[in-house]
């Protein structure tokens, strides 16, 4: 006569770690969508163009891309804060260094007075800007070595 013994424990798999990764990636998403949506300010009112399409389906446009805002009366919008050329022209300098920096950091070899920095720069000017103060923020951009320019207009229907 044999007796067996029948085990009561069941297998239960442990979904800590499954959990720690979903909330990740809902962190993850959050930031992401946060972020995307603080480059476009709703302050702004686009000019009307009957040749205006989106930023996504220009393929030169998919590296990175610095978005500025100018209101209508010719300032930088950065945040809260509207600012005048002079402050202007710092907070593109000052992203100018940060692409450099980006740059050399993950060792990316490049020559700033042949191709000029690899950021596309994303102008949404406010329709009753002047051209002379699209002109000037475009003039400061160039001057820091930003080669790349996307204008925003909304599409006419």
């Amino acid at each position: 006569m044999s007796g067996g013994v029948i085990s009561k424990e069941k297998a239960e798999p442990n979904l800590t770690p499954l959990l720690d990764i979903v909330f990740q990636l809902i962190t993850f998403f959050m930031l992401v969508i946060n972020f995307a949506s603080d480059n476009y300010d709703q302050r702004i009112n686009l000019p009307d163009a009957g040749s205006a399409r989106p930023v996504e389906d220009d393929s030169r446009i998919a590296e990175d891309r610095l978005v500025l805002n100018v209101d209508s009366e010719g300032r930088l919008l950065q945040g809260d804060e509207a600012q005048g050329i002079d402050q202007a022209v710092q907070t593109i300098r000052h992203q100018a260094d940060l692409v450099k920096l980006g740059l050399k950091a993950s060792g990316v070899k490049f020559d700033p007075a042949a191709a000029g920095l690899p950021t596309t720069i994303i102008l949404r000017a406010d329709k009753e800007t002047t051209f002379g103060s699209v002109l000037g923020i475009i003039k400061a951009c160039q001057a820091q070595g930003f080669r790349k320019f996307a204008l925003k207009a909304m599409i006419r229907s």
